[in-house]
């Protein structure tokens, strides 16, 4: 080990935090993560620097590294969030219809010209797996698609719906990131 590396080696956790502050903070607002939630972020990477501390030989770019993956980790479960918030609502509206409330008939009337504008792959996929209730194996067999990707592609068209949704001001779910 140089000796610079085992100058930070020995940095009590208070030390390290002062010689990363401006760096730490410059990662979450690189990354847009919302002030809330910057504290649960660094504790969740100073755990792991702990646990992980022994094997680690620069642990300042190790902790700077961590938390960039961790905001990354973070708008990746947002999105995921709003795309199933949206697979729930695409169930629903394409389900069999019940007496609808305004509301409903709104959301119902909203998604399905959004549905209209998709391409015809996504139109076709949304359609006989939400609308038909056919399963993601007979969607793969339907349209030719290969039963290991129909889950990657569904996703897509459901991402291609949710930002057409967000845009348009139809979907009131969290925004993804800007």
């Amino acid at each position: 080990m140089s000796a610079p590396d085992h100058h930070t080696a020995d940095l009590s956790l208070e030390d390290l935090l002062q010689r990363v502050r401006s760096r730490l903070k410059a990662q979450f607002q690189r990354h847009r993560i919302p002030p809330q939630d910057t504290e649960d972020l660094l504790q969740q990477a100073l755990l792991a620097l702990i646990h992980q501390r022994p094997g680690i030989r620069d642990p300042e770019a190790w902790l700077i590294g961590t938390v960039r993956n961790k905001c990354l980790l973070y708008w990746r479960a947002h999105r995921r969030q709003l795309y199933e918030s949206v697979d729930a609502a695409v169930l629903e509206c394409l389900a069999k219809p019940q007496q609808p409330t305004q509301e409903g008939s709104d959301v119902r009337r909203d998604l399905t010209a959004a549905l209209e504008r998709l391409p015809e792959r996504c139109r076709s996929l949304l359609s006989l797996r939400y609308g038909l209730g056919y399963e993601p194996a007979e969607v793969a067999v339907q349209l030719g698609y290969s039963r290991r990707s129909i889950s990657k592609i569904t996703r897509r068209c459901l991402a291609v719906l949710t930002r057409r949704l967000v845009v348009t001001g139809t979907w009131q779910g969290k925004k993804t990131r800007p």
